[in-house]
């Protein structure tokens, strides 16, 4: 498992967890009220902006990690060319990307113990009433870890049948990534219960 959190220092690394993730509330709602295509354009360009302030390492970093939108992104335009909607298509592309990219944004600058953190507060409630929150906060820091695993072996898989095919593996990759990343989760389950578990010590509030 690897971190999200990128090795090149900005101003925002200093940030309190809570304050990014609750002005990238805002601004995810921000972005889904807005209707006007050349809003979108600009808050595509600011979010672009934000990228390229800490340099060119940085940068070049975050739109590494937001490759993995281009499926999306493509089916998107496929679908949206062939209705005819194209000017809409082009504001939920921008929306997307947008959004996204202020969300990968916040985990390159914030680490992952300071997010569960947020997430551990705002369950307080829930703790309030006897309910074990350990697992929540786990399934978010699982999440957040695999994810970059999961990319990686995808990239591995379509390398090797290009290595050996010429077609294009599209679907064919599905199966085996499936198996691959069900092994992924037994062995984690597995590493979990060698551990102790998650759920047998009931948290005190």
């Amino acid at each position: 498992m690897i971190s999200l959190t990128s090795p090149v220092r900005t101003r925002a690394h200093d940030w309190p967890a809570g304050v990014k993730l609750g002005l990238l509330a805002v601004a995810t709602f921000g972005l889904f009220m807005l209707s006007d295509l050349r809003l979108q354009t600009l808050a595509a360009l600011a979010m672009l902006g934000l990228y390229a302030l800490p340099g060119k390492r940085f940068f070049l970093s975050g739109m590494e990690r937001l490759r993995m939108l281009w499926p999306f992104v493509a089916i998107l335009a496929l679908w949206h060319g062939l209705t005819a909607t194209c000017a809409e298509g082009v504001q939920f592309i921008l929306r997307l990307l947008t959004t996204v990219g202020l969300a990968n944004l916040v985990t390159m600058t914030t680490a992952l113990s300071e997010m569960i953190a947020v997430f551990r507060w705002l369950a307080t409630p829930l703790r309030r009433l006897g309910l074990n929150t350990r697992a929540m906060e786990l399934a978010i820091a699982l999440v957040i870890r695999l994810l970059p695993t999961l990319i990686t072996n995808g990239q591995r898989l379509t390398d090797a049948w290009r290595a050996r095919s010429r077609r294009r593996p599209g679907w064919r990759v599905v199966v085996p990534f499936t198996l691959l990343a069900l092994d992924d989760a037994d062995h984690l389950a597995d590493a979990l219960r060698a551990r102790g578990g998650i759920l047998e010590t009931k948290e005190k509030p």
